[in-house]
Formats: structure tokens, sequence, C-alpha cells
């Protein structure tokens, strides 16, 4: 009975450089994902807030948010764990 299972252990997740989740979501670091992070979510609590007491235009920042984060909070979040799982492949950790 001949199997195609390779013997030996297999790796936990793929490589950042085929893995999907990290080439749309991921930073280069740690640091830079979280300043994406943070200016994301200032941008979108500034817009609800000017645009209730000032104009509707400052709703206009809330697509700058969608950028900063590559989609919603959680594409923000799959990329930090991304992000972080690279850098821990890449220190041997």
């Amino acid at each position: 009975m001949s199997t195609d299972l390779q013997p030996g252990p297999r790796p936990l997740r793929p490589a950042p450089e085929v893995d999907p989740t990290f080439r749309m979501f991921a930073s280069r670091s740690v640091a830079e994902h979280v300043a994406r992070g943070v200016l994301g979510l200032v941008l979108l609590v500034a817009g609800i807030a000017l645009a209730q007491a000032v104009s509707a235009w400052w709703l206009l920042l809330l697509p700058l948010t969608v950028v900063l984060w590559r989609g919603c909070p959680t594409c923000w979040v799959m990329g930090l764990i991304a992000t972080r799982g690279a850098r821990d492949a890449d220190c041997g950790c």
C-alpha cells in the first residue's frame, strides 16, 4: 500500500512568501502594524465625531481608515497575527 505522505514533522504554518494572509494583511514590523491600527482608529473616531458636530464631509475620513486597516478591524487583527508570526519565524522562536 503506497502513501503520498512524507515522513517527518510538518511545518505549523506556510512560509510568509506563500501565505495569502501574510501577503494581503501583514506589515514589515509589528510596530508599523500597530501604528497603522492606531492611526486608523483615530481617523475613525474623528470622522464620526466631526461628522456629528461640524459637517458630514468629515465622513470622508472613513475610507482612509479602511485603507490603513487594509479592510475591517478583523482584517487588521489577521495582519497583526501574520506579522507577529513572520517575526517569530525569522528569529527561530
